[in-house]
């Protein structure tokens, strides 16, 4: 760290300072009179990286001492920074005597540790004569009227290889000036014939010296002094005390300015002649717009042998003919540029149409110069330069900024522009328009199956059918993945839905065929109605969204056109919400994890059971029982870090396809943490939930596979739940799943047994280990004896076949005696415990540690 010595008699202030360069990471020694700073500073001059100095507000012995020694060596080298309350000239000229040295007003002393590292850093290096081989060196026109000013600065600027002049008065300066070429003049101030501050008004104001940058040179800070310099036209102050090495900078900064501004101009002449020399062609003609020269890229561009086809006649007979203006719909008019030569007008980036020898047109872009002579208007210059060329790319890019480059249809921002202007159009007519949403079903499993080169082929052959069943006055767009959407203007309202079912119609009379298979296409469309009273094209495409999502939750491969007068758009904004939320968590990884204990009835002591509830926590308090079976369940948390029930957001994602991602999260997850697992919860098992919508074995089987081995976790451990529904729906693939993960080790329950149809013939070709009885024949048991009797049914049969039970929704220590006698295995509700983002141990105190 470095060490910075300071010396401030104020405490205030010095606490201030300390406080911070403490903050920047100083160490600071402090001393609050300059006697004993000084005696550190010489005796320990190696220990400090810099000095701060409050200015002394009253001089004595210690700190003429003080100033002195500083500028002097070994102590001249030391950074310094000055602090002071106020500024006057004997301040600013010790300073500015002394290398590596700032002042600071103490109003501004925080600016102190930002000074610091460049003083620290700071190394003053000589500027080079030249930076490139091309500049031109600078010369100086040294004013002052000492002889021993003029040699010393003079070896000073000889040195950095300047030319320099001198001159000892501002008479002989001025005429040297109107006589030479300078790039910098030098001038004292202070001198007999007149101040330097009238010479440089002199050189400001003659047009032969105004180029000439002039800086004042003085002994005597004042700022009178520099105030009326820098008025009369310097651009710097030097002063004659001061460094060395500080002059050098100053006069080299103000070289660079003079280099930059020539090369600049050097550039600029360079350019100029290379327009003049190749491609643009320039022509000139008179104030009657009669052509008096061309140059040689006139001719080739316009195909013409000489310049004599040219000169004596006027452009509109030759080529800016007024036809091919018409013809070629140009954005200028003759009589337009006729009359701004006429009247010397200058036009710039005037686009129009030349026709060439042969009659081909060709687009060029001129300028028109106005021409003076000796200030009379004689014409004026015309430079052309052809954009054919130009104009064919803008037209490229215009089409590529407005097509989907893999359909060649039109993009959404195209289209939702169209559709902005249709909404605009309506508001002014009593026709009907309408928006045909269209969202293919199940392109996931094209591209999913047999890859994506096959997803983009049949996006290309949709297109093409779509737009063999088009008006021409209908517009399709493709809106990005497997949605399109098609405006169809002026519609009968009556025949609306037909005209939108059509091309429903049209995707299931087509087959993709694909490497000899042939694949069956259907699509959900989602129609709205734009007529004068709609809002917005935003409305439209909302609607129309949420129509084709209706469409989707009605079994897909249906047609649904949007009706203001029900509840639908509410009802889908909500849903809209909950899917963005959805996947925020699922892309932030904001999901939580609850357990829910189930716990078996075998060994449980119905005579100790508490009436209150809690089950779990006390038979853990009294180490009784142990639980080690726990139901995985998701939940989001609102802004108050509470649980949202997922009866909240599950239906938004059941119908917007996200719970394959879902169960993904909540396996991926749950396996995390079962590895995280404390030892004396190795044997505990999760049991965790699949929709129906993840049947999937390529997809599931793999994750988990992979999952386990990462983590060194037994499959027995997991158990794998589905929902009766899902099961009959689609038996096959819920065997197939089934299946493969239990050849891993897995187990398997079925869910919500009871709720579905035809229940018990399917219990025999399900391979399952458990089934959990529906909450609705729990819930009631007590009071019910109809579902009493379901419940020791199904637990009967389960029995029968060799599978376990498990009732779900107990609420009460009655109900658990009861499910005991109808031969229930397990357990599972509220009265055992809720759902917890912990998982109970035997240790109590740990438990509520961990809930905490």
């Amino acid at each position: 760290m470095q060490e910075i010595l300071f010396i401030e008699h104020s405490a205030t202030l010095r606490h201030a300072m300390k406080q911070s360069l403490i903050n920047h990471s100083y160490v600071v020694d402090i001393h609050e009179d300059f006697e004993t700073g000084l005696k550190k500073l010489t005796e320990h001059l190696d220990q400090y990286e810099a000095i701060i100095l409050g200015w002394p507000e009253e001089n004595n012995t210690s700190t003429d001492e003080m100033l002195a020694i500083l500028c002097e060596a070994p102590y001249d080298e030391i950074p310094l920074v000055v602090l002071s309350h106020e500024v006057d000239s004997a301040k600013i000229g010790w300073v500015s005597s002394r290398l590596n040295t700032a002042f600071i007003m103490w109003d501004s002393f925080e600016d102190t540790v930002k000074t610091l590292p460049q003083l620290l850093t700071h190394q003053f290096v000589e500027e080079p004569f030249c930076d490139i081989e091309t500049d031109l060196p600078i010369t100086i026109l040294l004013v002052d009227d000492s002889p021993t000013a003029r040699v010393k600065f003079r070896k000073i600027l000889d040195s950095c290889g300047y030319l320099t002049t001198t001159a000892s008065s501002s008479t002989e300066a001025f005429d040297l000036a109107t006589q030479q070429k300078f790039d910098i003049a030098i001038i004292d101030y202070f001198m007999p014939d007149e101040n330097g501050d009238l010479l440089c008004k002199k050189l400001r104001n003659n047009t032969q010296t105004a180029n000439i940058r002039s800086a004042v040179l003085t002994s005597t800070y004042s700022d009178r002094v520099i105030q009326s310099a820098l008025s009369a036209g310097a651009i710097e102050c030097m002063f004659k005390n001061e460094p060395v090495a500080l002059f050098k900078a100053r006069v080299a900064a103000m070289s660079r300015g003079i280099r930059i501004t020539n090369r600049i101009e050097q550039e600029r002449t360079r350019l100029e002649g290379i327009l003049t020399s190749v491609g643009d062609g320039v022509y000139g003609v008179n104030t009657a717009g009669i052509i008096t020269f061309v140059n040689p890229a006139t001719r080739n561009i316009l195909g013409y042998r000489a310049d004599e086809e040219l000169i004596g006649s006027h452009p509109d007979a030759l080529f800016h003919k007024y036809e091919s203006v018409n013809t070629y719909a140009s954005t200028i008019d003759l009589r337009h540029l006729g009359l701004a030569i006429k009247e010397g007008k200058e036009l710039q980036g005037v686009e129009t149409i030349f026709t060439r020898t042969d009659g081909t047109p060709i687009q060029v872009e001129l300028t028109i110069f106005p021409l003076r002579i000796d200030g009379k208007h004689e014409g004026a210059v015309v430079a052309f330069r052809d954009v054919s060329i130009r104009k064919l790319l803008e037209e490229e890019l215009k089409w590529q900024a407005n097509h989907d480059p893999l359909t060649k249809l039109l993009n959404r921002k195209y289209l939702e522009d169209q559709l902005d202007h249709e909404v605009q159009r309506l508001k002014r007519s009593d026709e009907i328009s309408a928006l045909v949403y269209i969202d293919l079903d199940r392109f996931k499993y094209i591209n999913d199956t047999i890859g994506h080169a096959a997803g983009d082929q049949l996006l290309i052959e949709i297109s093409q059918q779509l737009l063999g069943r088009l008006r021409k006055s209908d517009l399709l767009g493709h809106l990005g993945g497997d949605e399109f959407g098609i405006v169809l203007r002026n519609v009968d309202h009556d025949n609306l839905f037909s005209v939108a079912d059509n091309f429903r119609e049209l995707f299931s009379s087509y087959d993709f065929v694909r490497e000899g298979r042939s694949y069956k296409i259907h699509a959900s469309i989602g129609v709205a109605i734009i007529d004068c009273e709609t809002v917005s094209y935003g409305e439209v495409l909302a609607n129309a969204d949420i129509a084709c999502h209706i469409a989707k939750g009605q079994g897909r491969n249906s047609t649904h056109i949007y009706d203001p007068d029900h509840h639908e758009k509410s009802v889908m904004d909500l849903e809209l919400g909950w899917s963005t939320r959805i996947q925020t968590a699922l892309e932030k990884d904001s999901f939580h994890l609850y357990f829910q204990p189930i716990m078996p009835l075998a060994d449980l002591d119905l005579d100790d059971l508490p009436e209150e509830g809690n089950l779990l926590e006390y038979l853990v308090k009294n180490q009784s029982n142990h639980c080690s079976t726990y139901e995985v369940l998701l939940r989001l948390h609102n802004g108050h870090g509470e649980p949202i029930s997922p009866n909240a957001f599950m239906p938004t994602a059941e119908r917007f396809n996200m719970m394959p991602d879902i169960d993904q999260w909540v396996l991926s997850a749950a396996m995390k943490r079962m590895a995280a697992l404390e030892p004396e919860l190795e044997n505990v098992t999760f049991t965790i939930n699949l929709s129906g919508q993840s049947l999937d074995p390529d997809i599931l089987v793999p994750l988990f596979s992979e999952g386990i081995k990462k983590y060194k976790l037994d499959p027995a451990r997991f158990l794998f739940e589905i929902t009766e529904t899902t099961a009959i729906n689609d038996t096959f693939a819920a065997n197939k799943l089934i299946s493969e993960l239990k050849k891993l080790g897995c187990r398997f329950a079925l869910d919500d047994f009871g709720s579905g149809y035809c229940s018990f013939s399917h219990l025999k070709r399900l391979p399952v280990d458990y089934i959990k009885i529906d909450g609705m024949f729990v819930k009631d048991i007590l009071n019910d004896t109809m579902d009493m009797a379901i419940v020791r049914s199904i637990t009967n049969i389960a029995h029968t076949l060799g599978k376990e039970t498990v009732a779900e929704f107990v609420e009460s220590a009655d109900a658990i005696r009861l499910l005991k006698d109808c031969g229930v295995d397990y357990i599972q509700g509220f009265y055992i415990a809720k759902p917890a983002p912990v998982i109970f141990k035997n240790n109590l105190q740990e438990t509520k540690k961990k809930l905490g």
